[in-house]
């Protein structure tokens, strides 16, 4: 699937605008080999021929209000200078986010974690060999920004479940998407910040089984849940993945923190 896409946005940039994309390399879930119709985006990582100007980014806006909505194209793209320096403080860049295209707010999405899974992952769609591209990930950037985001994300997200939910019939249908977003996704940064490497959301059930037995089955629902499996969520689960999230979060910092 993301082949047929990325050929379909390729086509329409060399149309409106002939030689601006000189490389597209996928990343995220397809080039970690756990793409889901239905639940997967496509992510890119986008190298331009210079830095865009007025004209450019209003062909752009035009291009990506062109494509699906289903799955999304999303990605950043980076202009020369950029694309040798590898920034990963989240400054303004064109890029796209559930389908829609900015270019004047802070990109979330440069991280070392997005350098990290081009330079271990990434699927060359047009240009040169990832290896050959010189991506840099600096271990201690990778590590704070890890960290900072269970903290600051995700619990910070989690903080008012208790409360929230207190109220609730424990039985209370909830959104599996939801409860798999939390219960998957800080576990995510912990195996980085094991082992240096980036994994799906679901192998990241399986790492949080394993680091915390007692979530397993919760994992387990969540990863099946992502696959379009038939699992039902209640108020019960969205209280144990929030307990999940400050679990994780806290062994990331008792382990890996200053």
């Amino acid at each position: 699937m993301f082949e047929e896409l990325t050929r379909r946005y390729l086509h329409a940039v060399d149309r409106a605008l002939p030689g601006y994309v000189r490389a597209l390399y996928v990343v995220g879930s397809a080039a970690l080999g756990a793409w889901q119709p239905g639940a997967s985006d496509v992510d890119t990582v986008i190298l331009t021929s210079r830095p865009p100007t007025r004209d450019d980014l209003a062909q752009l806006a035009r291009i990506h209000a062109g494509m699906p909505r289903s799955p999304h194209v999303d990605g950043v793209y980076l202009e020369p200078a950029l694309a040798r320096s590898w920034p990963a403080d989240g400054r303004a860049v064109p890029f796209v986010v559930d389908g829609e295209f900015r270019t004047d707010t802070p990109c979330g999405e440069l991280t070392p974690v997005l350098w990290l899974t081009l330079r271990r992952h990434g699927i060359p769609v047009r240009g040169p060999a990832v290896a050959e591209l010189g991506v840099r990930v600096d271990p201690e950037q990778l590590r704070r920004c890890n960290l900072d985001n269970l903290r600051e994300y995700w619990q910070a997200r989690v903080a008012p479940f208790p409360a929230e939910l207190a109220g609730v019939a424990p039985a209370t249908p909830v959104d599996g998407g939801l409860v798999s977003w939390f219960v998957l996704g800080p576990a995510r940064l912990h195996h980085t910040l094991t082992h240096g490497d980036v994994i799906s959301k679901a192998a990241a059930g399986e790492y949080l089984a394993g680091l915390f037995p007692e979530y397993a089955d919760l994992a387990r629902r969540a990863v099946g849940w992502r696959a379009g499996g038939t699992e039902r969520f209640t108020a019960v689960d969205l209280l144990a993945a929030a307990h999940s999230v400050n679990a994780v979060a806290d062994d990331a910092w008792r382990r890996f923190g200053d």
